[in-house]
């Protein structure tokens, strides 16, 4: 779900003050890698128990995930064959297609068996899109998604709401979990199985939630989503989310060690290795200090630093001061495109910005390749040449592997999938022991 960019060729703010968390100190609800009896909390009367799982976001290697995975992947495909791409054993995936069968997770082709063939294990399986959804939401700093999944991450419904402000994270939350539920109700006849929420800043045990730009400090994300939509819900930082999404598109990428650098409102970074997305135990790792270098017609300011320079909200205000009529980046993106000169330098000047990060950051870790995400590099493709040249002469090495997401203005969408399916793709059996 990439394309590779090529570097050969290459030569409003909104109000902080009233976001602030009553959540401090509250003890996580519910927290578990491996979910267990003790991770759902005891009720109240009438109340259906909530789960709140940590994601693992890597490409799991219990049989059952290895089954589901080469049934999403390859579907449909015979037990022999799924054995041969899994490295189990017949008799191993024999058992997990029967658990994955009774589950209703995966259906059987009978209409695909060959001429003559006698026996269940020659009918081939595919995976079951018909019967099963997941839930997703991704939280941004304005514009809040919510959307809908099949088992093969695709987007089946989408909507976008406006992050609401409120006077506590608790009343945001709850509205987004609303308009969540009644989104979701949509599917009346489709079993939901599982929420993922994907968000910006550390996301602690519990799904509780530090988020600097909205002014949260260990808002409980994980309980109020889970107690509005009455799901099971994993909780992941945004950028991370991303990677993970990039794995369950690309699972062959899953031997290669990439950097995934987000840019839009906010500026971000993931590592996968091996198949995982590394998950600091710190949290993700903060570049909007990082330093921009001499500027012309960003940062008006003269903050120096990346974000408040290169997010939506900072071009915005550098093309107000540069005297451009402009309230949204889309209008500054409509001006370059009409051949204002202002507009298209400033857009230039962002993606060298970019780019010159992309370069330091990659010779300090040297991934094998760099993924580039976000709608700062996607909703004005015409600046990727001046990413890639910056790059190719800030970097020790000439020609890194620099590739763009495919998920393009759906990058937001394509992560909330992304945890909303995690604890199925990871342990499909467990996973479903969770949901009502």
């Amino acid at each position: 779900m990439t394309t590779t960019l090529d570097l050969r060729s290459a030569t409003s703010t909104r109000p902080q003050g009233a976001r602030l968390s009553s959540g401090r100190g509250t003890r996580p609800l519910v927290y578990g890698a491996r979910p267990t009896a003790a991770d759902v909390t005891t009720p109240k009367k009438g109340v259906p128990p909530i789960h709140i799982a940590t994601p693992q976001l890597q490409l799991s290697t219990k049989p059952a995930a290895l089954v589901l995975r080469t049934a999403r992947l390859s579907g449909p495909i015979f037990r022999d064959d799924a054995a041969a791409q899994t490295g189990l054993s017949i008799s191993t995936v024999n058992r997990q297609v029967g658990a994955l069968l009774k589950a209703g997770l995966i259906r059987e082709r009978a209409d695909l068996a060959p001429a003559g063939a006698i026996g269940r294990p020659r009918l081939p399986f595919e995976l079951n899109v018909a019967d099963f959804l997941t839930l997703g939401i991704h939280i941004g700093y304005k514009v809040t998604s919510i959307t809908t999944h099949d088992l093969l991450h695709r987007v089946v419904g989408a909507i976008q709401i406006p992050t609401p402000i409120a006077e506590s994270p608790e009343q945001t939350l709850n509205a987004i979990g609303v308009s969540a539920r009644r989104f979701v109700a949509r599917w009346a006849g489709r079993r939901v199985l599982w929420a993922g929420v994907a968000i910006g800043g550390r996301v602690r045990e519990g799904g509780f939630v530090d988020h600097p730009r909205l002014g949260w400090a260990e808002a409980p994300v994980g309980r109020v989503i889970a107690e509005s939509v009455g799901l099971p819900v994993s909780v992941a930082s945004h950028v991370e989310a991303m990677a993970a999404a990039e794995l369950v598109v690309n699972p062959d990428d899953k031997r290669a060690n990439f950097l995934y650098f987000y840019a839009r409102e906010m500026v971000g970074i993931a590592f996968s290795v091996d198949g995982t997305v590394y998950t600091p135990t710190a949290g993700p790792p903060v570049i909007g200090h990082f330093p921009t270098g001499a500027t012309t017609l960003l940062d008006p300011e003269n903050t120096g630093q990346l974000e408040p320079a290169t997010s939506d909200t900072g071009v915005v205000n550098a093309a107000r001061a540069a005297g451009l009529p402009v309230g949204e980046i889309e209008e500054v993106h409509e001006l370059a495109r009409n051949g204002d000169t202002t507009a298209r330098a400033l857009l230039e000047e962002r993606a060298e910005v970019l780019g010159r990060t992309v370069a330091l950051i990659s010779d300090i870790f040297n991934p094998d390749h760099i993924i580039l995400g976000g709608q700062a590099f996607t909703d004005f493709p015409a600046t990727l040449p001046t990413v890639a040249k910056s790059v190719k002469t800030t970097s020790v090495l000439p020609n890194r592997d620099v590739r763009v997401s495919h998920s393009g203005t759906t990058v937001q969408q394509q992560a909330a999938g992304a945890v909303s399916l995690d604890s199925i793709y990871s342990d499909p059996l467990e996973a479903l022991a969770f949901t009502s």
